[in-house]
């Protein structure tokens, strides 16, 4: 009896540990499948810009550039005669009207040799008078028979010599007049004053400069094109720019292209009529896109294209959940000022797939639209 006892204790010890073993790994399955609906029900949740649909659309395929701006209109008020600047009555900013009177050169040397110019008219306009006369008189003479013919010929020389030194003096008269005309400094254009480059005081050669002066109704971006690149400009194509210090952009459009290359660089000048603004100024720098082509085709923004694998990819969402589908890639634009790209297969036109914004994201991954993305996606 002592002997069965001793075999019946260890076997209801293992029995009892298989049971408990059994009923743990029962209570675990039941706790799975319980949340497994659980974790079926947890969906990520989509803000109307996770989202977008493909759509068919006209991209405009661009160009960017950037340069200085500068003032169609401008002028450099430049001396032309050699005096001392006695007055100089504009500095940087003031605006000018185009006729006004901004300066004064100092004139008294120019007064001196208008005088001196005009004496030397008067004589010349007396010997002018005295061989007229004489020529006259030397005619009645000759019709007498006083003097010969050849002395006749003698008088209408000197006439003809006094004659021409009397027009010289009066065209040397003219000239002093007009250097006295020009010791008076006037705007050839009206703007705004850009650089005050003498003071008075100072004397100034001939073709000094005194004062430059711009016209900033009309501004346009003088930007330096590579030579691959400038056969894709016309005139009239628009453009954006964005110009330091303006918070919003400015349109723009090709309005001349220069025929010959830059030496050295060989790039080719591209000018860009700005629209006006009262915030341009000359010099600022801008840089934008010139549309120079269009293409058309079914496309996504460009942050929805993901490219962590070896082809690029889109997920799109059909049925609650994200689907991988592989696309092909076409010509990159912009629309509405964002970047988007043309897929030329693996995508339908209508399917919703995720942005850029929705972050990483994985094949399968369950999704729920919530908003105005939920309505965009029924649809």
């Amino acid at each position: 009896m002592k002997r069965h006892l001793k075999w019946i204790v260890p076997l209801l010890v293992v029995l009892a540990l298989v049971v408990g073993v059994l009923r743990a790994l029962d209570k675990r399955r039941n706790e799975q499948a319980a949340a497994a609906p659980a974790r079926e029900t947890l969906a990520l949740d989509l803000a109307p810009g996770d989202v977008v649909t493909a759509k068919r659309a006209t991209l405009a395929r661009t160009l960017e550039v950037s340069g200085g701006l500068k003032a169609v209109n401008s002028a450099v008020v430049k001396a032309k005669v050699a005096a001392e600047l006695r007055t100089l009555t504009v500095r940087e900013g003031d605006r000018v009207k185009a006729g006004q009177v901004i300066g004064q050169l100092d004139t008294v040397e120019l007064d001196w040799r208008l005088r001196q110019a005009e004496q030397t008219a008067a004589s010349a306009r007396a010997q002018f008078g005295i061989a007229r006369r004489t020529l006259e008189n030397n005619r009645a003479l000759v019709a007498q028979g006083f003097i010969s013919p050849t002395g006749l010929e003698t008088s209408v020389d000197n006439e003809a010599a006094a004659r021409a030194n009397h027009e010289a003096a009066v065209a040397a008269v003219e000239l002093a007049r007009k250097a006295r005309a020009d010791g008076t400094l006037v705007a050839p254009i009206a703007g705004l004053v850009s650089q005050r480059l003498a003071q008075p005081g100072e004397r100034v050669p001939v073709d000094g400069r005194i004062v430059e002066i711009v016209d900033l109704a009309r501004v346009e971006l003088e930007a330096a094109v590579a030579p691959e690149d400038v056969v894709q400009f016309a005139l009239g194509q628009r453009a954006t720019l964005q110009v330091d210090g303006l918070p919003e952009p400015l349109a723009a459009r090709v309005a001349r292209i220069n025929p010959s290359a830059q030496t050295g660089s060989r790039s080719v000048l591209v000018y860009l009529a700005v629209d006006p603004n009262p915030a341009l100024r000359q010099g600022l720098f801008a840089r934008g896109r010139v549309a120079v082509a269009e293409v058309q085709g079914i496309a996504v923004p460009l942050a929805a294209v993901r490219t962590d694998l070896s082809q690029p990819y889109v997920l799109q969402v059909s049925n609650g959940k994200t689907t991988l589908k592989t696309v092909k890639l076409g010509a990159r634009g912009e629309l509405a000022g964002q970047a988007w790209v043309i897929v030329s297969d693996g995508l339908a036109e209508g399917a919703t797939v995720l942005t850029g914004s929705a972050g990483a994201v994985r094949d399968g991954t369950p999704v729920r639209l919530v908003g105005p993305a939920a309505a965009s996606a029924a649809r």
